[in-house]
């Protein structure tokens, strides 16, 4: 998942001091577990199950190859035309426009992405069997190829991820080879569709191993118990990740190459435990203890009330699993930083505005003098032409 991993520049941490800082980062940490991730998984399992009961529910095979087909098709067209979406919805073309159809862009997409991982990963469950070795096998083919492309953090979500709503890059995908359109059309197809079809599938084959392992072994005789357990188990790993991130971070900046990958790999590995119990304890105990006589209508509410507030808090494009990340492509220690700044982007563009505004203020004061003394120098002569006409008369 894309986050917002570019866009806060080093100068936020050094224009404050190391407690306001770390008091930003602890409220983002706070902000992406409890807020935002709950919000992402409501919305992701609303459209999930709704699409269980309404395309064709009595046919289990039909209904994954229909969201096997949306989710193909909808990826290959978001991501081949994002160089349209960013030339043609712009803020400069109109703020109203760009607003309104930005957030449909959202809506559909997240609708298409939701429906890519239903499909593959209802069809990986119908056609192999429900026991230990054939749940290994695709989650260490997953695991194992993603990590030799050097694609293991596409595996990552919320909560180690935020993604706000910001004009710049709104419609980006980035594809795994970074191929441009204005290079050569057909590999850039050709990379649009390795990024959908190889990438994005590994990833599902590695969650849906992780999900279905849990399933066998944490509590397997309770439901109720095991959401419980996936939870606690999930938002413990999660904690342990986020304070482990200074330490990789340091460890990260002192190693390169091949070690350095390795050991990102590994964090990412504990971060991958940590979000898919999260999402299984929250998925599950919405659909334990939120209307659970009415999974439609339990799915409806939290459908609107999960996009409702991702829109208004301004971070809806987390909903959103586009695009291809490579590991340990940030320089450094950069590569184990989670994107999860909310407040830190907000009050960074903050400070920006404030001290321009500062700048715009000095620039102007010293203007002024340099106005004023032109206008007495203008004056000046036409002093002289009327003392020089008093002193002919």
């Amino acid at each position: 998942m894309r986050g917002s991993t570019a866009g806060l520049p080093e100068t936020l941490r050094v224009r404050h001091n190391a407690q306001y800082y770390a008091v930003l980062s602890i409220l983002d940490t706070l902000f992406s577990s409890l807020v935002v991730a709950p919000l992402v998984i409501g919305y992701w399992r609303s459209v999930w199950e709704l699409m269980g009961v309404y395309v064709y529910p009595e046919d289990e095979l039909l209904s994954a190859c229909i969201s096997t087909g949306l989710g193909i098709v909808g990826h290959l067209f978001f991501t081949l035309l994002q160089r349209l979406f960013e030339r043609y919805l712009h803020p400069d073309r109109g703020r109203i426009l760009f607003y309104v159809m930005s957030r449909v862009y959202t809506v559909c997409f997240a609708f298409v992405c939701v429906n890519g991982w239903r499909g593959p990963w209802l069809l990986l469950a119908m056609f192999t069997k429900n026991e230990l070795w054939s749940i290994l096998t695709p989650f260490i083919v997953g695991i194992v190829a993603l990590a030799a492309m050097r694609g293991l953090r596409n595996a990552s979500a919320a909560p180690f991820a935020v993604v706000l709503d910001t004009a710049k890059g709104y419609f980006e995908v980035p594809t795994m080879f970074r191929v441009a359109m204005s290079e050569r059309t057909s590999l850039y197809i050709l990379d649009c569709l390795f990024s959908v079809l190889i990438v994005g599938t590994l990833v599902v084959f590695v969650w849906r191993g992780a999900w279905a392992l849990v399933d066998i072994y944490l509590f397997p005789e309770s439901e109720k118990w095991s959401a419980w357990g996936s939870l606690i188990v999930g938002y413990c790993a999660v904690a342990i990740a986020f304070l482990l991130q200074p330490f990789m971070k340091w460890l990260c900046d002192r190693i390169t190459g091949v070690s350095r990958v390795l050991v990102a790999d590994l964090f990412l590995i504990l971060s991958l435990v940590g979000t898919v119990n999260v999402w299984r304890g929250i998925w599950n105990l919405l659909n334990l203890y939120l209307l659970p006589d009415n999974l439609e209508l339990s799915c409806w509410l939290t459908h609107w009330v999960s996009l409702t507030l991702l829109i208004l808090l301004g971070c809806s494009n987390s909903l959103l699993v586009r695009g291809v990340s490579i590991d340990a492509e940030e320089p450094a220690g950069k590569c184990v930083v989670f994107p999860c700044y909310y407040l830190r982007l907000i009050f960074h563009e903050q400070k920006l505005k404030k001290l321009q505004s500062e700048q715009n203020k000095t620039e102007l004061d010293n203007v002024k003098p340099c106005e004023n003394n032109h206008v007495v120098n203008e004056q000046y002569p036409q002093t002289l032409q009327v003392n020089h006409k008093v002193g002919d008369v």
